[in-house]
């Protein structure tokens, strides 16, 4: 059994029009996968795809007017879509931890940056506030901090960008969770930093055992550090599958398009060729979300595609998956 298994996951935004109208947004239309203890897992996509909203749909931080309307969320075997808000407050910070996109936010700024990982300690484990001193030290060396004895006395603001980063990552790692999400982890961060943040994620991964869900618009981020890809667009996965194969041999046009839009393709002189803006989500297009952009899309296209299988666990959700011709997109 995989350590977390989304199924049929659909969240929608609720609003009233001039006219005191419902208006719906199909936000997520259907999402599933699964991801297993001490795999890496990178959600890609454009911006307004559904990958941050997913991963806040998972862990129940949704807030009104969005909300899940269907699906289930199974990590570990339980049920997250029915569990009670105290015991989901309880699971969040100790089973599932989150990596947000800016540190500086985070942090609380009236609090020390040792205290502040103390507490995170205490509000799941109880115990002696020594245990969490030394469990705090513990996990600010793990992340690479230096001094952490002396840092764990300063104050956020006197922290740089990178080790802002870190001590978010440390406090996110305080009670050994089971999943990690790093939602954009090294956004702001100069790219020498952000090698040194993904190594260090994709290491602890691997030490602790983690699951650990990366959510980025940075395709060499999801080459470099994942094991496995999904590609979103419009609040669906596309296309899914391992690393690897959906690199070589990408089935879904937009995700053509995705890496023919990386900037070495664009200095080769072979751009994309996926036109238009993101659809509505009040009002989707039926069938193939992505038709009216699609050079491929043709009459088939207004019937709602499979999802595929075009290889050994890869998948695409196109009509012409595993049969579109090498050029066009």
């Amino acid at each position: 059994m995989s350590l977390l298994e989304v199924k049929n996951l659909r969240t929608h935004f609720m609003s009233r029009d001039i006219d005191n109208q419902i208006r719906v947004a199909e936000a997520l239309n259907g999402v599933s996968f699964d991801l297993e203890a001490g795999k890496v897992l990178g959600f890609v996509g454009e911006t307004g795809a559904g990958k941050s909203l997913t991963a806040q749909s998972i862990c129940g931080l949704l807030r009104p007017p969005a909300r899940v309307v269907e699906g289930r969320v199974l990590f570990d075997g339980q049920d997250l879509t029915a569990m009670p808000s105290e015991e989901l407050n309880e699971l969040r910070g100790a089973q599932i931890a989150m990596v947000v996109q800016n540190p500086r936010t985070s942090l609380d700024p009236l609090t020390r940056i040792g205290d502040q990982l103390v507490r995170i300690h205490q509000a799941h484990t109880g115990g002696p506030l020594t245990a969490s001193r030394e469990r705090a030290l513990e996990m600010m060396t793990a992340v690479g901090i230096p001094d952490p004895k002396n840092r764990a006395s300063a104050w956020p603001h006197e922290l740089s960008g990178g080790m802002a980063q870190r001590v978010l990552i440390a406090m996110s790692l305080m009670n050994r969770p089971k999943l990690l999400i790093a939602d954009e982890p090294t956004t702001g961060l100069d790219v020498t930093v952000q090698a040194q943040i993904l190594d260090l994620l994709k290491n602890l991964t691997q030490r602790f055992d983690m699951a650990m869900i990366i959510i980025t618009h940075d395709l060499g981020i999801v080459a470099h550090y994942s094991d496995e890809v999904a590609v979103m667009f419009a609040g669906t996965i596309v296309e899914s599958g391992p690393v690897a194969k959906i690199f070589e041999a990408p089935s879904h046009p937009y995700t053509r398009s995705l890496i023919a839009a990386t900037p070495e393709r664009l200095q080769m002189g072979s751009g994309a060729k996926l036109g238009g803006q993101p659809p509505d989500l009040y009002n989707l297009p039926t069938g193939c979300h992505l038709r009216t952009r699609c050079v491929f899309a043709q009459n088939i296209c207004t019937d709602t595609p499979p999802n595929r299988e075009v290889g050994t666990d890869h998948f695409a959700m196109c009509h012409f998956a595993g049969r579109l011709p090498e050029s066009g997109a």
